[in-house]
């Protein structure tokens, strides 16, 4: 085969190649629209399962104690009279947690140092203990909650918002009207536009350190109305609030059973019955409270026996306090804080104003006075020092009711977490 024949089966090959190429890419090319091509989208990525929201634990605490230095004011010491002591009063422990729609739950745990002189052993105990249902709040802040447990006292546990309590008790507590919680049923009625509140209870009656004693149940009812919430911030008086209180109790005859040589079972109840009114304002400048409380108390005397027939008494008391917390260079101060504070509190007790059915009636003279006064620090946010000194002095010592004379002088310490 010749040299020029084989060149021409080459071209003819080559060209038929190119058609074939050619018919393939027209094929497989997509007409041009003339647009920017579109970026390819990102991946999706996989759907992430999130775990069900779980409750969260409200976790909160307090703790206050002291040093004091006790002066004697009498010939011979006092029993279980210290003169000087380091003492951690209190530890409150609180937790709090829902528990579902509208409800929740909240337990205060009491660690104190156990009484016995012997022992520096610290007890537990609930202080608060219960479970709280709350409605929706309503357009107008109106809102409704009941509670059932250990719950708060009528009153002492709202005064507490005014006067610290790591420096003493409320004045109605510390002159033994009754105890700061109790065992049984609350309910609060929160005012529209918060212009206080209503809150009453049904409790067993010995407070919540002690165990139910008989059948009769102790009802009380606290009204709180705060007229200037909605002021402006900044004005001394937005906190201004005024509340009355009424508790009415009842306990068991010393002789309810009965017994050998007594004249028959006691079944009527004993009256216990207080009532009060405070007012005040809460501003970090200034804090200032004044209270006034009244107590009906019923007794016996005698031993139900014809030879001593059982008799019932009446003793009525009566409690007058008033007291401030003032930071005077906050006033001065642009930011209106200060570090530094003056205490000032003064309780007049008269356990016996008047009574019925003594023999030999307890005397009016009895009354006495708690005094505080000192210097406070605020150490951090959460922590405060406090240097004070403390009386209560009877004006007659004779009197049973009326309790021993204490002067001391305390270095405080208070912390909140």
């Amino acid at each position: 085969m010749s040299i020029r024949l084989i060149a021409a089966c080459v071209r003819r090959a080559a060209l038929a190649a190119l058609i074939v190429s050619s018919r393939l890419v027209a094929q497989n090319a997509k007409p041009d629209s003339g647009a920017a091509p579109k970026p390819a989208p990102a991946p999706t990525p996989a759907a992430q399962t999130l775990p069900p929201a779980t409750p969260g634990l409200n976790f909160s605490g307090v703790i206050f104690g002291f040093w004091n230095y006790q002066v004697r004011t009498t010939p011979n010491q006092f029993r279980n009279q210290v003169n000087s002591e380091f003492n951690v009063d209190r530890a409150y422990l609180t937790f709090r947690m829902p528990a579902g729609d509208h409800t929740s739950i909240r337990i205060t745990t009491d660690v104190f140092r156990s009484l016995d002189s012997s022992s520096n052993a610290y007890t537990i105990r609930a202080k608060y203990a219960f479970l709280q249902y709350e409605s929706s709040k309503l357009s107008n802040g109106l809102v409704l909650a009941g509670k059932v447990g250990i719950i708060e006292n009528v009153v002492v546990p709202y005064l507490e918002n005014f006067w610290p309590r790591y420096l003493s008790q409320a004045a109605v507590e510390r002159s033994g009207y009754f105890a700061s919680a109790d065992v049984g049923l609350g309910g609060t009625v929160t005012f529209p536009n918060k212009m206080g509140e209503i809150y009453t209870t049904i409790v067993n009656g010995p407070g919540y350190t002690g165990r139910e004693r008989d059948r009769f149940k102790d009802y009380a009812i606290r009204v709180t109305y705060t007229p200037l919430m909605n002021e402006p911030n900044g004005s001394l008086l937005q906190t201004f609030t005024v509340l009355g209180w009424g508790y009415k109790g009842a306990f068991a005859s010393a002789f309810v059973n009965g017994g050998a040589g007594q004249q028959g079972a006691i079944g009527d109840a004993l009256d216990r019955s207080r009532f009060g009114f405070f007012a005040g304002i809460r501003d970090p400048r200034l804090t200032l409270g004044a209270e006034f409380a009244s107590r009906h108390d019923g007794g016996e005397i005698g031993q139900n026996t014809l030879v001593s027939p059982r008799l019932a008494t009446e003793t009525r008391g009566r409690l007058l306090s008033g007291f401030t917390l003032v930071r005077p260079w906050a006033f001065t101060n642009v930011n209106h804080k200060s570090p530094v504070g003056l205490v000032l509190r003064y309780d007049h007790v008269s356990p016996t104003v008047s009574s019925e059915g003594f023999v030999t009636p307890p005397a009016t003279s009895n009354a006495y006075h708690n005094f505080i006064g000192g210097l406070f620090v605020d150490i951090s946010q959460k922590a405060q020092l406090a240097f004070d000194y403390q009386e209560q002095l009877p004006s007659n010592n004779g009197v049973s009711l009326a309790p021993a004379a204490l002067k001391a002088y305390y270095a405080h310490f208070n912390v909140n977490f």
